[in-house]
This record gives structure tokens, C-alpha cells and sequence, in this order.
């Protein structure tokens, strides 16, 4: 005998409204915890990759600005200042990620590195082990590595 798939299974925005309709409702006995619980953790999670992901494209474009300086273009600076505000919005908007930033910012360092090497001759061993930029360089509108 098969179980009968949950709307949550089948239509995620049904259950959502659903969700909210039981909760605005008071029926907090009808609630579907278990999902409610993994979708708000699948949020934060979300949030955390996000940061990490601005890093990484913003580190990889540092990178390359310091690597390739016959190739700058408006588009690397385009880049460098778009994440740099994406950044500093998930910041405002997450403000506990403070403490995680010096984190995220070693975990995206490989991920720029990824970048580097996938849009560049440049390969892995002609770039730095370790991020070569402190944090405060990397946040600041003002730096850019020459």
C-alpha cells in the first residue's frame, strides 16, 4: 500500500499558503512542523551561501584585476562594485552573518580561485594559496589590488 503524497510533496506553493493560513489562523495543531522547521533552516542555509557566493565571484574578480592587469576592463570593475553591494546588502539585511564573514571569506577564496582558472590562461599554481587580501580590503569600495 502506497501513502498519498503531501501537498507539501506536490505543490509547495499550495503548502505554503496553506502553512501561513493555519498559522494566521491559530490552528498551530495543523501545522506540518517537520517541513515548517527544514524550509526556515533552508533559509538561514541560503542566506549563508549567498555571502559566500558574492565573496567568491568578488575575490575572483580581485584576482584577476591584480594577475591580468593588461586585461582590466569596465566589466571586472563592474563586477568588483556589484558585489560589493550585493554584499553589503546581505550584511544589512543579516546582520548576524558579521561573525561569519572572515569564514565565508576563507571558504570563497577557493571558489574565486575556481573562477580565475575557468576564465583566464592563469592556472591554480600561478595564484596565492591563501587569500592575499584582509577582509577589510576585500568589503572596501575603495581597494583595488595593483
Amino acid at each position: 500500500m502506497s501513502l498519498k503524497p503531501s501537498v507539501y510533496e506536490t505543490d509547495f506553493y499550495a503548502w505554503t499558503q496553506e502553512q501561513v493560513k493555519l498559522l494566521s489562523e491559530g490552528h498551530w495543531h495543523q501545522v506540518d512542523l517537520k517541513n515548517i522547521i527544514e524550509e526556515i533552516e533552508s533559509l538561514g542555509k541560503q542566506e549563508r551561501q549567498q555571502l559566500r557566493h558574492c565573496l567568491g565571484v568578488l575575490l575572483g574578480h580581485l584576482l584577476k584585476w591584480q594577475l591580468q592587469r593588461t586585461h582590466r576592463s569596465k566589466s571586472w570593475l563592474a563586477t568588483i562594485r556589484e558585489q560589493r553591494r550585493r554584499l553589503t546588502i546581505v550584511l544589512e539585511e543579516n546582520p548576524s552573518l558579521r561573525p561569519y564573514l572572515s569564514e565565508a571569506n576563507a571558504i570563497s577564496y577557493a571558489l574565486g580561485t575556481d573562477l580565475v582558472v575557468q576564465e583566464t590562461p592563469l592556472d591554480y599554481n600561478d595564484l596565492p594559496e591563501v587569500c592575499p587580501y584582509t577582509l577589510e580590503q576585500v568589503i572596501s569600495d575603495e581597494f583595488l589590488p595593483e
